[in-house]
């Protein structure tokens, strides 16, 4: 078992790498008698799947705590309701997820019951056929909403073969092809030590964390191969316009630019663009476009965090008869980012709120163990949470304006809405 050293590390967090490869975080908080945990495994998700197989990550996760070799899924619903805890799976782009929430007392219960989910889910046939009815159901679902529609249309425009085109639900097509051998084979390649970070948080300390996970997964083997991803096709900038006609009551109408990775340089000014621009009932969509001129009944923008490069999009439900001066407004007020530098108060004003909802977002002990985790996961590591403060605090207007110019002038639109 080898410590990390942390730049200037709060004496209460903690990393190791376990030997057999696991990556530990550990944050000890006495404050209240709970303990949150998060296991990321970070080769996963919809950047691993094949085109034809999409969707697989998200069953997955609904059908591995239906059973194990052991414990039917009634077993485990009542293990998990008789002490008070709560477990649950998830995918997403860049990963998969386990998350769990129970008292000090008993962690070593919840955790030995995860163990058993991680490494021996059995996969019932007829859960299987249950969860992907429940999946085409929301997938048609989906169809029928004019927001979602926009945006799946946006995203497979902006990325074409790369997987980030694809939906985390799948298709109804893909989904309904996944066997439960492919399930099993899945599970096989992707759940592995080497592959599983573990963030913990709350009311225990880490020799104590350290003493129950290799206690449960020490000797958990990898498997001989190692885990790589097929080369990922060359996203390039090629701007289009895609409308379908809905019958519905408003239309939505979404502009894309495809942008860059969390890592990259510039991902922090688009964070700070991005809350500048449609965060909240102050922002400058907000006030511009619904305040002023009534257009819209909603409207924001958002940029998600990605491994690879990433999309920031701004977005409008309006009225039908002013879909065409909504566009506009959008494009005016993105356009206006690249043309007019903001002023040093306005900047600072976006850094105070970004800034903010990032304190305010690391209050439970869920919300520590989940950031520890994310960051480690997406390879920034847990001092980023030190360094990004810093990071948004040196950025200038002038900086906003170079960034705004480089990515935010050519984009897609897509629109929902009644002929």
């Amino acid at each position: 078992m080898q410590k990390s050293n942390l730049v200037s590390p709060p004496k209460f967090l903690h990393r190791l790498l376990l030997d057999n490869g696991i990556t530990l975080i550990v944050r000890e908080n006495p404050t209240a008698d709970l303990v949150s945990g998060r296991f990321f495994l970070k080769k996963a998700g919809t950047l691993w799947e094949k085109k034809e197989k999409s969707g697989i990550f998200h069953l997955l996760a609904t059908v591995l705590m239906k059973g194990t070799q052991t414990r039917s899924s009634l077993d485990i619903a009542e293990e998990i309701e008789s002490i008070g805890a709560s477990l649950g799976g998830d995918t997403a782009s860049d990963y998969f997820i386990m998350s769990l929430k129970t008292v000090s007392a008993d962690f070593e219960a919840i955790l030995n019951l995860l163990g058993e989910i991680l490494r021996s889910p059995n996969f019932p046939e007829e859960e299987i056929a249950l969860e992907k009815q429940l999946i085409c159901q929301s997938i048609r679902s989906q169809q029928e909403q004019p927001f979602n529609v926009a945006f799946n249309q946006l995203r497979e425009k902006m990325y074409g073969q790369h997987p980030y085109g694809l939906s985390i639900l799948g298709t109804e097509e893909t989904v309904c092809k996944v066997s439960r051998e492919d399930l099993k084979k899945c599970h096989f390649r992707h759940f592995r030590p080497d592959n599983l970070i573990i963030s913990v948080s709350g009311n225990i300390t880490v020799d104590t964390v350290v003493k129950l996970i290799n206690k449960t997964f020490a000797n958990w083997e990898n498997p001989s191969d190692i885990l790589t991803l097929n080369s990922l096709p060359l996203l390039t900038v090629s701007p289009d316009e895609i409308i379908i006609h809905q019958a519905t009551q408003q239309a939505i109408i979404m502009l894309g630019y495809l942008t860059v990775g969390v890592k990259h340089i510039d991902y922090p000014v688009l964070k700070l663009l991005a809350t500048y621009l449609g965060n909240g009932l102050s922002s400058r969509l907000f006030v511009e476009l619904r305040e002023k001129q009534g257009l819209a009944y909603d409207v924001s923008a958002f940029f998600p965090t990605r491994l690879n490069p990433s999309y920031f999009v701004t977005y409008i439900g309006t009225a039908p008869e002013n879909m065409e001066i909504a566009v506009e407004g959008l494009k005016r007020e993105t356009e206006r980012l690249c043309d007019i530098e903001l002023t040093a108060e306005e900047v600072q004003t976006a850094k105070n709120k970004l800034l903010g909802q990032y304190t305010l977002g690391k209050q439970t002990n869920a919300e520590v163990a989940h950031l520890y985790g994310w960051y480690e996961t997406l390879e920034l590591g847990i001092e980023f949470d030190q360094k990004f403060p810093d990071i948004i605090n040196q950025i200038t207007p002038e900086r906003m304006q170079q960034v705004a110019k480089d990515y935010l002038l050519s984009p897609y639109l897509s629109v929902v809405g009644p002929k």
